[in-house]
């Protein structure tokens, strides 16, 4: 809950001198410095007085009213104390009545595009692509949840040079097989890039051939574009298969075959414009040092595209058929050079919404040395990812509870190792680089999903013994503990965190706060008896626990991670 409000309200009645508004409080690093703080800095130029003399003036002028319990100076900032009964009560009958939108801020409502993953179809997705995809599809839950009308896009690059390798190969070596019964459909066609590259090392004119290759579907010859066919419907129907298994879908799909010709006349038509150039070999190409950014070659001198030739097309597109307020591109950091020169491109072009593009960047993702072989060798297959944690989690249960139902663990395992994977890689901030251990993920202790599922279990096992609906009317008043008042606290951080979370695109803000509040009821749950306290406290304490309950359940919401009431 904000108090934030009504600090300011009671500062603009008393302190005519100041202008002040709710930017200036910050949340102080320590419950002990108060709920809510006022650094006087801002207001030294004005009044012509330090700092500290400021915040000494202020708080004599200061007539206390509830929610504000005190206001004590330390040094040059105001720290405000909020009386924890009306806190507690102000949370609780919040997260009571809001239930699962417990967390929602007010916003200006937009329309939001989020484009990921992105894949290739001469391969399955790998170790990479499962980042992606979670990020993707935390960051468009966080938007859902505030109210913006977000359009999940899948951009599949579905052509191109990469692509004629695995049919290359499959020409050349497949002999019309077919895939195996059981084997999953993108896998057989990524065998077939990995044949192109090893007999490529033995044969470098395979290179020349598959660029050639490109040339002929360009040009829409009938054997090369039905074997296209043929090899992408494979592709598809295995990533189908594997998003099924993340829990990840899209509003929208698009395939850059459709649009690649759409992009060279936006091409074409910016060289004889004068926008674009060609260079001493042919190629047409921007330059852009003058923007301290590489040049760029935009088609090549046989005629054929590259990615940001269909990039920009797709750009225009996108805002014509949604009307966007934000385009947020969800790959990795090793195109962050790609993307400072499409949005450069764009404003060069004109497009007034250019700056309304960003590139949600993401490090890459690796597991400790000597773990998964992969069919590749160097990448990790997605597939094969998924499989062992729920392998791993089938495991962590039959330990706890040998006499589990099949059934029941085999649903269990899914929940619990989907919701490891998950929650280890979005705990990490995008943009730095990470090590994704399977063991360290799927522990019931330390900062995990299972960590945090187990707690939401704990919770529904207390609620269950009491049997009844938890009192709305209890008296807030008796939880006077100081693991009360943080976990109280704890609650009241959720909005703002989710705030935080949509600003800055970063979904590890959540997992964090799903830590620390999690750490603040075993706190609790540890210090204080809950069923077998005295009546009236054990309302109140049971009041406070079910809203934990809440709260936890609407974070692993947008985090796309399920729960369950048994671990």
């Amino acid at each position: 809950m904000d108090f934030k409000k009504d600090i300011i309200k009671l500062l603009k009645s008393d302190l005519k001198e100041i202008e002040i508004d709710e930017s200036m409080l910050q949340v102080p690093p320590h419950p002990d410095m108060g709920d809510y703080s006022l650094p006087c800095f801002n207001f030294s130029k004005q009044l012509n007085k330090g700092p500290s003399e400021i915040a000494q003036d202020l708080v004599r002028k200061i007539n206390l009213k509830q929610p504000i319990a005190r206001v004590q100076v330390k040094g040059p900032y105001l720290n405000f104390f909020i009386n924890k009964a009306v806190m507690a009560q102000a949370v609780t009958s919040e997260i009571a009545k809001q239930k699962a939108k417990y967390g929602r801020i007010e916003k200006k409502k937009e329309n939001i595009m989020v484009e990921y993953p992105s894949p290739n179809t001469n391969k399955p997705l790998h170790l990479g692509h499962v980042r992606n995809m979670l990020i993707g599809d935390s960051v468009s839950d966080i938007f859902s949840f505030l109210g913006d009308k977000v359009v999940r896009a899948n951009m599949n690059n579905d052509r191109g040079v990469h692509i004629c390798k695995s049919m290359l190969a499959y020409k050349k070596f497949g002999k019309g097989k077919k895939p195996g019964k059981g084997e999953k459909t993108d896998h057989f066609v990524g065998d077939f890039y990995v044949k192109f590259n090893q007999e490529a090392e033995k044969n470098p004119e395979l290179e020349k051939e598959a660029q050639e290759m490109l040339q002929r579907w360009e040009k829409g010859d009938k054997e090369t574009v039905k074997l296209w066919k043929l090899m992408n419907t494979w592709a598809y129907e295995g990533f189908e298969e594997t998003y099924e298994k993340l829990g990840v879908s899209f509003d929208k799909y698009y395939y850059e075959s459709d649009y690649y010709k759409k992009g060279k006349e936006i091409v074409s038509k910016g060289l004889k414009k004068g926008i674009f150039k060609k260079d001493g070999n042919g190629a047409i190409m921007v330059e852009l040092e003058k923007y301290g950014l590489p040049n760029k070659i935009l088609l090549r001198a046989d005629g054929t595209s590259v990615y940001m030739t269909s990039d920009i097309y797709l750009a225009q597109l996108k805002f014509k058929d949604y009307k966007l307020d934000k385009s947020i591109y969800v790959v990795g950091s090793e195109q962050n050079m790609h993307f400072r020169q499409l949005f450069r491109i764009l404003e060069i072009l004109g497009n007034k919404w250019a700056g309304r593009c960003y590139h949600l960047s993401y490090g890459m993702v690796y597991l400790p040395e000597g773990r998964m072989k992969s069919r590749e060798g160097t990448v990790v297959d997605a597939d094969d990812l998924i499989d062992e944690m729920v392998n791993v989690a089938e495991k962590e249960i039959l330990k706890r509870d040998p006499k589990i139902d099949k059934k029941e663990l085999k649903k269990r395992a899914e929940v619990i190792g989907l919701g490891a994977l998950k929650f280890f890689m979005l705990k990490i901030d995008p943009a730095r680089d990470m090590i994704y251990n399977p063991e360290e993920s799927i522990s019931f202790e330390g900062e995990t999903g299972p960590y945090v599922q187990y707690t939401y279990a704990r919770i529904c096992s207390i609620m269950a013994k009491h049997g009844k609906k938890p009192n709305a009317k209890a008296d807030f008043k008796l939880l006077t503990e100081k693991c009360e008042e943080e976990l109280v606290r704890k609650l009241g951080d959720f909005p703002p965190a989710v705030r935080q979370a949509a600003e800055h695109y970063r979904p590890s803000v959540i997992a964090v706060y799903l830590i620390k509040l999690c750490q603040a009821f075993n706190t609790f749950y540890h210090e204080v008896p809950v069923l077998q306290a005295e009546k009236e406290v054990k309302e109140a304490r049971l009041a406070l626990i079910d809203a934990v309950k809440q709260v936890i359940a609407n974070g692993l919401d947008l985090m796309g991670i399920e729960y369950v009431e048994r671990m």
